[in-house]
């Protein structure tokens, strides 16, 4: 553990207690109560697809999914339903993953009673040693890593190959955690035995438990549990790492079938393996404020009109402990990459010659230092699975694991008196070593290639750059909007700590106030419209709600706004639902005002700009063909509209409509919606009811009167499609090994039939439990399969439950097949006490978890004001489950789950490659 066994100056984290036993397995435990009664446990493994001999590529990643497949004393398939019993969601709560240098456990324990908390640790403590691996178990498996290989294509190949290009001559090159797929093929079980006895080691483990618990009695567990385990045989020689190669000036293309177009420059350096310290931090920190301004400038090109790239990001890390990788990266339309790379090779090249000012080192220094002391602030109530996500970081990055009012204080020793003449020579050593390297990613490649980019490059080197140009100082404007509202009406929900308001405008307010995360403040805006009432016999251009918030204010644009508000913790975004189009804000609480005032100003003084439209309008182009490229892709693009029966305000537009949109279109679908609608604001947080009362009356309040939210049942022929025999079929443009395949029903909506919501989740999750057990488990059919109920809470009568498989074409009649036997067993007999448990409990715990979040609140009391049946959803979800039972679900079944209400879709391969 780095915080006993590293040379450091820093200070660990004193709530964090390190141990090491005997054998040499490290463990890390916290106590931490936000939320109550839960834990996480991290069982960590230093050891990656690095360590793979080369006949062992893949079999790292093999052995992380294997760990699920039984043990010295847990049943093949047990280990699953084991966790599910105590209320686990495999996924979400139960999950794990490989990468170069480490293989990584994680429970999250929905309880803290001693039979859970036990339970994980015994689990974990039959990872590290005692799993079976039973040959049967390790074929059926194989069909599930091969899908997950399919799944990692197009963008993760891309990525992959720039990586490799950086990393040249480092052992990293070699070894892709997802491996060869002729070795996941074909390798016989001994080979993944081997590994698992060379690697899975006590002195290469460590544990760390996080959560409600007892640090003490937690240790006693722990040694009892771990302290017997004893390596096999001599640890094996770790594998050398290779010598990054020494590289100048270089460029390269890389073809990506379907891929987004991009460039990127970017330097490589040794990596620097010297301990954590703080003159190593602050050297970091140091070449981050500079890289930050950069940074800062390319955000403000790409949002000027007939921008040089769609969007661009400055930035340097450590990249797989093999080298530091300082890296400048646009996106861009497919033929415009050229005036791209100009702009990134030329703001590179002015920042390097004229350095940065003082003004802007200062505005990032104020920045960086709101967001560490928001952290600092909210320390008390960080969540468990965060603290153990970083702790585990910390130990993969061999980093001392420090409190974040430690950060701040570290944060403001290293940058007092800093100058922009340090930053400065910093980029000079930022901008050297091996590169620059030049890369082109695309679609297809120019005509001559690598040459092409390099003339590209070397065209644009030949052009001189001038100092930047001072931009002056701005404030904030939007301080007042008039007099403040009055309170014409105000009333409690005391069972759920509500306190609701209408203001003389018109305007609504919910508040509830909570301790749930200190000094966290969330706001939602909701203004009465959304898709239902769009026409609904042409498309509109809701796919461009992203360029709302870009187009900033009438009184400065987005940059300004950036600038003017520096130091606040506050951000909108704007969105379009079925019944509202929406803000969104995220705020601590000291900015609680001004995150109110930015709101209202995109309420009443909105910009509609053309160039952020068509910065969003690129955006969306750009994507169509990555789109295409996977059935992934195209579920994401296609199922709203085909779930919607083709209604074209839930329809994507096809290229020659997004090309043919503009910027005016955008003003006239949004202007009215954001300017008429009534308003319904949504507070949650760490905050009074009296201060969000009074900082809403000042802003929101103090608005031109808003019409009353009036109910509307002309919103169209809002339906699911019509069963089908033969599924509709669309093609993607990828690889011809893979395919989709989904089936739906109709159920109905939400809020009219709670306890029929609360079956249909249950039901649904039943339904996946076995489709996971049969086609993923049994078969090895698949690596992508999930289901949900998805019922509105906005369309009366809408809503449908759904499955969906990634898998060979192949297999996608077999999917079929297995759904109409599971549909056909759960309509004829009532599922087992076990089976019903195994559902139920994962999601009542998954709930009581979300309940101690602010986030679960703010999505809830939306309209609660106006329709109580909202209130009653959140007073009944819990005992809404707990009341299911299995004649329920057999009916629901009969009623809902036949075969003649079952739609169908496909995504095949369009040809063989």
């Amino acid at each position: 553990m780095p915080q006993s066994s590293l040379k450091s100056d820093l200070q660990a984290d004193p709530d964090v207690h390190f141990r090491t036993l005997a054998n040499g397995m490290r463990f890390a435990i916290m106590r931490n109560t936000t939320p109550p009664g839960q834990v996480s446990v991290r069982f960590r493994i230093g050891s990656g697809s690095l360590d793979e001999n080369d006949n062992q590529q893949g079999l790292a990643h093999f052995l992380e999914h294997m760990a699920f497949k039984g043990s010295t004393n847990v049943a093949e398939g047990d280990m699953i339903r084991i966790l599910q019993r105590k209320g686990l969601a495999f996924g979400p709560d139960i999950n794990a993953y490989t990468y170069y240098d480490e293989t990584v456990y994680e429970l999250d324990l929905p309880k803290v009673d001693a039979d859970t908390v036990s339970t994980a640790l015994r689990l974990m403590r039959e990872t590290a040693s005692e799993l079976t691996l039973d040959a049967g178990a390790f074929d059926r498996e194989r069909g599930v890593i091969l899908s997950e290989e399919r799944l990692s294509d197009t963008q993760y190949r891309a990525a992959l190959e720039i990586t490799n290009s950086l990393l040249a001559g480092r052992r990293a090159t070699m070894r892709d955690p997802i491996g060869k797929t002729d070795i996941i093929s074909n390798a016989p079980v001994e080979l993944v035995r081997d590994y698992y006895r060379a690697n899975y080691r006590p002195e290469r483990a460590t544990l760390i438990v996080v959560g409600d618990i007892d640090p003490a009695a937690m240790e006693i567990e722990i040694r009892q549990r771990f302290g017997d385990w004893k390596a096999v045989g001599l640890p094996p020689a770790k594998p050398d790492p290779g010598t990054l190669e020494t590289k100048g000036e270089s460029a390269d293309v890389f073809v990506v079938p379907g891929g987004m177009t991009s460039v990127q420059i970017a330097w490589t350096r040794p990596y620097d393996a010297a301990p954590d310290t703080f003159a190593k931090r602050r050297t970091e920190l140091i070449e981050n404020l500079g890289l930050m301004v950069l940074n800062r400038r390319l955000s403000t090109i790409a949002g000027k009109a007939d921008a040089p790239f769609i969007s661009a990001i400055a930035g340097s890390r450590d990249l797989l402990h093999s080298a530091h990788v300082v890296q400048i990266a646009a996106n861009s339309e497919t033929d415009k990459w050229q005036a791209a790379l100009a702009a990134i090779d030329q703001e590179q090249r002015r920042i390097q010659e004229f350095g940065v000012g003082q003004a802007e080192l200062d505005r990032e220094i104020l920045e960086y230092r709101s967001f560490l002391q928001a952290a600092a602030a909210g320390a008390a109530t960080r969540t468990t699975t965060d603290i153990a996500s970083v702790l585990v970081s910390s130990v993969d990055d061999d980093q001392v694991f420090t409190s974040p009012a430690e950060e701040l204080s570290l944060f403001e020793t290293m940058t007092s008196g800093v100058t922009a003449a340090e930053i400065n020579r910093a980029l000079l050593h930022a901008f050297s070593g091996n590169g620059p390297q030049v890369v082109l990613q695309t679609a297809q490649s120019p005509q001559g290639g690598a040459d092409t980019v390099r003339h590209v490059y070397d065209a644009s080197k030949a052009i001189a750059v001038s100092a930047p140009s001072a931009a002056p100082d701005v404030a904030w404007p939007y301080t007042h909007f008039g007099e403040p509202g009055a309170v014409v009406e105000r009333r409690t929900v005391d069972d759920l700590g509500l306190t609701m308001v209408r203001f003389s405008n018109g305007v609504r307010l919910t508040v509830k106030p909570t301790k749930l995360r200190a000094n966290e403040v969330l706001v939602r805006e909701d203004i009465g419209g959304g898709r239902l009432d769009l026409p609904r016999d042409r498309p509109a251009p809701i796919w461009a709600s992203g360029a709302v918030e870009l187009s900033g204010l009438k009184a400065m644009d987005y940059q300004n706004m950036q600038k003017a508000l520096t130091g606040k913790i506050i951000g909108v975004n704007f969105s379009v639902g079925d019944s509202s189009v929406r803000f969104d804000g995220r705020t601590r609480t000291e900015d609680l005002a001004t995150q109110l005032q930015l709101m209202t100003a995109y309420t009443s003084d909105p910009a509609y700009r053309p160039e952020a439209f068509k910065r969003e309008q690129q955006t969306y182009l750009s994507r169509l063909d990555q789109d295409q490229a996977t059935p992934g892709g195209i579920l994401s693009r296609d199922v709203a509209g085909l779930v919607h029966s083709g209604d074209p305000r839930w329809t994507i537009p096809d290229r020659a409509e997004l090309s043919a949109a503009k910027p005016e279109d955008f003003e006239t679908l949004f202007r009215p919606m954001v300017s008429n609608g009534p308003i319904d604001i949504t507070i949650v947080g760490d905050v009074t009811v009296d201060d969000a009362i009074r900082m809403t009356a000042e802003t929101f309040g103090a608005l031109p009167p808003r019409p009353e939210a009036a109910p509307s049942n002309d919103w169209g022929d809002v339906r699911f499609p019509a069963a089908n025999k033969t599924p509709v079929l669309l093609t993607h443009s990828g690889r011809a090994d893979i395919a989709a395949a989904a089936f739906a029903v109709p159920i109905g909506d939400l809020l009219s039939d709670l306890p029929r919501s609360f079956t249909a989740k249950i039901v649904t999750q039943i339904f996946e439990n076995r489709l996971i057990d049969r086609f993923r488990i049994a078969e090895g059919a698949s690596y992508v399969l999930e289901g949900d109920a998805d019922l509105s809470s906005e369309v009366p009568g809408y809503g449908y439950a759904y499955f969906y498989v990634e898998t060979d074409p192949a297999k996608v009649a077999r999917f079929y097949a297995l759904v109409e036997e599971i549909a056909k067993d759960l309509r004829s007999r009532d599922v087992s006490p076990d089976e019903l448990a195994r559902a139920r409990e994962p999601i009542i715990e998954t709930l009581k978890h979300q309940q101690q979040g602010n986030e679960y609140w703010i999505k809830y009391l939306r309209g609660a004001q106006t329709d109580s049946r909202r209130l009653d959803r959140i007073r009944d979800n819990l005992s809404g489950y707990e009341k299911v039972a299995a004649g329920d679900i057999r009916v629901f079944a009969a009623t809902y789950f036949s075969p003649e209400k079952f739609w169908k879709f496909e995504v095949l391969p369009a040809t063989v490659r």
